[in-house]
């Protein structure tokens, strides 16, 4: 298997996730120069729609905008253990009391399939490998509706994913706490909507936590 790696790591060598620069010695994920660099989110408080509490690693600026646009558009897959590493130890440091599930906002089966992959998905099994724990599907996208970036403005967000989600499967969730893992928070409607769905289905309280967030509601 390290034989396998080595040669892996001559033909693909690591690169930062951030800026592309091939990774020295030592690095794993980010350079040095992107990790002392990156915009790491301060919790500030802001409400958002039917969640408990959010966190958020980096704020959705820089070079951490532009990776996760080609994590999300641009087919960078190979991103997402690298994300599920920092978001997973971002969760340890803000809820060290843990959750009893993890779940994420999925993508509709028209956008998985233009895209080939659900990056928030990809993402919470990541998370999930790192805190030892299973991810759960409990909702599925049932409308396919414009993407939220398309939209301007809290209330025309909050009614553009307005019943776009349902529960699925049949993991009982009356008085949970639940961990919803999401790629990106602007107003947080797309997680709220989903937190919402969890909460009719029983879910006692719903925690977010994602890569990156805006510094104000857009």
């Amino acid at each position: 298997m390290n034989a396998f790696q080595d040669v892996w790591d001559l033909l693909f060598p690591p690169r930062c996730i951030f800026c592309k620069s091939l990774l020295r010695k030592g690095e794993l994920d980010l350079c040095r120069n992107c990790r002392r660099e990156a915009p790491e989110y301060q919790n500030t408080k802001r409400d958002l729609p039917f969640l408990d509490s959010f966190a958020a690693v980096w704020y959705y600026e820089e070079y951490a905008r532009d990776s996760l646009l080609r994590y999300k558009f641009g087919g960078a897959r190979r991103y997402a253990p690298g994300y599920g590493r920092f978001l997973a130890m971002k969760i340890s440091q803000t809820y060290p009391q843990g959750f009893d599930c993890l779940t994420w906002v999925p993508v509709s089966f028209r956008r998985k399939w233009k895209r080939g992959y659900d990056q928030t998905a990809l993402l919470a099994r990541a998370v999930g490998n790192e805190l030892g724990m299973t991810c759960v599907p409990l909702l599925r996208k049932v409308r396919h509706n414009p993407a939220q970036s398309s939209v301007y403005g809290l209330a025309e967000r909050r009614a553009n994913v307005l019943g776009a989600y349902r529960l699925i499967g049949k993991t009982p969730l009356e008085g949970k706490r639940i961990l919803l893992i999401d790629d990106i928070l602007t107003t947080g409607s797309t997680a709220g909507e989903a937190a919402r769905i969890l909460k009719t289905g029983g879910a006692k309280e719903v925690h977010c936590a994602a890569l990156a967030a805006t510094r104000k509601e857009i």
